[in-house]
């Protein structure tokens, strides 16, 4: 990656080193509602913005990728993706986009190097193990330096064995609702309908190589759903807020109510009160592997008007007038 590829996570977030994860996850939260792509149709500056501030959380929420991106700055993601090993071992000088790493035995002689520190021994890696030939990029030929890139996001893990590979895969509700197919380095991957933050697919022999067994691991998808403008998950519930007018409150109506394919028609019962739900049954959120969908819970805010014509406002002032009705007479007792 080139010095002029590099991207400050921290600048695109507001932020400085020292915030928190909590810090990170409420400003993304804040950043992703204000540029989605939802809020800001057919706006792509704004939808470059969310992208770049799903990759800077991406990596910023993930406790070892953030230690890695403090580490070594610009060069965070070509020692993210060489666990255990370094290129160019054995004796075979391969070229790493221009850069002989066969001198170095580990990423960080190679930035002790590359920054003039004390502890640099050029030439000790020159009988280090490292099976390039695993790590293509994804036009199928060998890796150069560059080519480090198309393993962003992957680390080893011991979820079975460790030739097993798990990447970070971001969503948004959309995406999660309806189903899709992603990019990763192993190919495309079929992601199906209704799954939520924190599910894992796997999808066998798509892991890594062992150079000398040939055994290979599989490959895990670790899904996160961003957060949505109007929908957002109670429970295996969707749930939305959607006002009404004191008179719809009062009297009952007919109103839209959006749910994840469209608008429906929904009536309201007269007496409703601020804070109650409606609860729409199977309008909510498909149940994978079923073809089914949870409710849809419909919470209902009374909106007053901030400003009244004059017939609106002299009839507000006769219903005052005559009103009977007092919501606060049982309070009058009210004591310690």
């Amino acid at each position: 990656m080139a010095a002029t590829d590099f991207k400050d996570y921290y600048a695109i977030l507001g932020l400085n080193k020292t915030a928190t994860s909590d810090e990170i996850k409420k400003t993304f939260r804040k950043l992703a509602r204000k540029y989605h792509p939802d809020m800001n149709p057919g706006n792509k500056e704004a939808e470059a913005r969310f992208k770049e501030v799903n990759e800077a959380y991406e990596v910023l929420s993930d406790p070892e990728k953030r230690k890695k991106y403090d580490q070594y700055g610009q060069y965070w993601k070509q020692a993210a993706t060489t666990p255990g090993g370094w290129p160019g071992g054995g004796s075979t000088n391969v070229d790493f986009g221009g850069v002989d790493f066969s001198e170095y035995g580990s990423f960080d002689e190679f930035i002790n190097a590359l920054l003039g520190r004390a502890g640099s021994n050029p030439g000790s890696g020159r009988n280090a193990k490292w099976n390039y030939s695993n790590y293509r990029t994804s036009s199928g030929g060998p890796a150069g330096f560059g080519g480090f890139e198309d393993f962003a996001g992957y680390e080893n893990r011991s979820a079975g064995t460790s030739l097993d590979t798990e990447v970070a895969i971001s969503l948004t509700l959309g995406e999660a609702f309806r189903g899709t197919s992603k990019r990763v380095a192993t190919g495309e991957v079929s992601i199906p309908a209704g799954v939520k933050t924190g599910s894992k697919i796997r999808i066998k022999g798509k892991g890594q190589v062992d150079p000398y067994t040939k055994q290979q691991g599989d490959l895990y998808l670790k899904l996160e759903v961003l957060p949505h403008a109007f929908f957002q998950f109670e429970g295996e519930n969707l749930v939305c807020e959607v006002p009404i007018t004191p008179d719809e409150a009062v009297l009952g109506a007919s109103i839209e109510v959006p749910v994840p394919e469209g608008t429906i028609t929904v009536k309201v019962p007269a007496g409703i009160r601020s804070g109650q739900s409606l609860r729409l049954r199977g309008k909510g959120w498909p149940k994978p592997k079923k073809n089914e969908r949870t409710d849809l819970l419909v919470k209902i805010a009374i909106v007053p008007p901030k400003e009244l014509t004059p017939i609106e406002r002299e009839s507000y002032e006769k219903i005052q007038a005559n009103r009977t009705f007092n919501p606060r007479s049982n309070l009058n007792q009210m004591m310690l």
